[in-house]
């Protein structure tokens, strides 16, 4: 497992697996405990991202367009994520980080 990998995860309490992407570091996506991912739809987009969303897509390793919301980090275990999907982009990763720390408003800070 590495940052940026698309994999299937079933929040507690949702009724269905979502697509999420890995955003820990490499050490911790590697081999540690939990994992941190950010949350994408299931359903086909049907509007633009708002500025807290990207669009990933059949590019990504998913079946459609679809959202991904950069405001919320999850803390999830390792065994919980299933179904490995694809990776972002090399230039959706660098819009990923953009819409994370954009997100967060910490360029404020930096």
């Amino acid at each position: 497992m590495k940052p940026f990998d698309i994999f299937y995860w079933q929040p507690p309490q949702w009724n269905a697996p979502h697509p999420c992407v890995v955003v820990s570091h490499p050490d911790r996506a590697g081999r540690k405990d939990p994992v941190e991912v950010v949350m994408c739809s299931t359903q086909r987009a049907t509007r633009k991202p708002e500025a807290h969303e990207i669009l990933l897509d059949q590019a990504d390793g998913l079946d459609w367009p679809t959202l991904c919301k950069c405001d919320v980090i999850y803390a999830v275990p390792r065994p919980d994520l299933k179904q490995r999907k694809g990776e972002v982009t090399g230039a959706r990763q660098r819009q990923l980080v953009r819409t994370v720390i954009a997100a967060h408003a910490w360029a404020e800070v930096l």
